[in-house]
């Protein structure tokens, strides 16, 4: 029994780091004519004691999202999916064109400029949360 009641207070403790990420700014891009993906991007903020990371993210208007980054790989850039996004203590890390960001694929329905998506965070804990992303224009080049 001291176990399982210890076992319990570390997930009420793990739910809590969690629960200490700020997450601000979150986008979505409105996919491209005859295109069937998208970017996403959102700013984390760690407010909490420890290192947390972003695991993955899903969303009830995509059939997949994948982790992504940019990285030279033999002199050119390349974009890689990534395991995980690690936001350490008092850190902000950001979601951005160039950088990290999500890849939503297979939109479930048609995804409109102004149109607020719904994305749920999972972290490295194993809790989870709900952001609501606001659906943008890719800027013109």
């Amino acid at each position: 029994m001291r176990q399982f009641v210890l076992f319990a207070a570390s997930l009420f403790t793990f739910n809590l780091w969690a629960a200490q990420v700020d997450i601000t700014n979150a986008t979505v891009r409105e996919p491209l004519p005859g295109k069937s993906l998208s970017a996403g991007y959102f700013s984390l903020h760690n407010k909490g004691a420890v290192p947390v990371a972003l695991v993955s993210v899903s969303s009830n208007n995509f059939g997949a999202i994948e982790l992504h980054t940019h990285q030279m790989v033999d002199g050119m850039m390349q974009m890689t999916q990534v395991d995980q996004m690690v936001v350490e203590p008092g850190q902000q890390v950001h979601l951005q064109p160039g950088g990290l960001h999500l890849m939503l694929f297979r939109p479930v329905q048609k995804i409109s400029l102004g149109q607020q998506v719904q994305l749920r965070l999972q972290w490295s804990d194993g809790s989870s949360q709900e952001v609501q992303a606001s659906v943008t224009r890719i800027p013109k080049q």
